[in-house]
């Protein structure tokens, strides 16, 4: 598929050819899915804990005689059943990651682009380069019209435009390693270099 290639300010720079195998695949939300969960459960902190029986801090007297009493035969305060007592089973640090083959990773990627493609979402640019200068790179994107989005460099991102972007809310900047599917359905516009293209390409392959 053809698709226009601009520049930061707007005018036009000719047209680049994009893969059909990585832009014209027709997506599928149950790939999307399970790559997404796969990403968001391994980025998971998994640091919950809480108190058990041997943990928390009561005498370890026993409470009261074991007969006479009427009431049941209980040894310690610790015990679940007593209130702040030990917690039964609860969950302690873990990783809650799990595996998903690297083909199917790449597959959901390719789904992700081509998701963008079909509903207009996507922007090819000349390039990602600036001053340094984040008011004009502002203007620059406002008059894009980008409100919320990701732009996909080549195999290295311009200092220059990381730093004038680095405090405009709702734009990220991404080298292409770094493209995954979560970022890329998190924003209303994927935006990528020529340069991206063609390393997003051979990534892809």
């Amino acid at each position: 598929m053809k698709l226009d290639v601009i520049n930061l300010d707007g005018s036009s720079a000719g047209s680049v050819e994009l893969s059909d195998d990585l832009f014209g695949l027709e997506p599928r939300a149950d790939i999307l899915h399970r790559v997404v969960r796969w990403q968001r459960n391994k980025a998971q902190a998994g640091t919950h804990k809480v108190l058990t029986r041997s943990e928390v801090s009561y005498s370890t007297k026993k409470i009261y005689r074991q007969k006479g009493t009427g009431g049941a035969r209980h040894g310690s305060r610790k015990a679940p059943i007593f209130r702040k007592g030990g917690i039964y089973k609860g969950p302690t640090p873990r990783s809650h990651g799990h595996d998903l083959p690297k083909k199917f990773r790449a597959l959901g990627l390719k789904h992700a682009l081509s998701a963008k493609a079909k509903e207009g979402s996507l922007v090819v640019i000349e390039n990602a380069e600036s001053e340094g200068k984040t008011a004009a790179l502002a203007k620059q994107v406002k008059n894009l019209g980008w409100k919320r989005a990701l732009i996909i460099d080549g195999a290295a991102v311009n200092e220059g435009f990381l730093q004038a972007a680095r405090n405009i809310e709702g734009l990220d900047i991404l080298p292409t390693m770094g493209a995954n599917v979560y970022d890329i359905l998190k924003r209303d516009t994927l935006v990528i270099t020529k340069a991206g293209v063609e390393a997003l390409e051979a990534r892809l392959k």
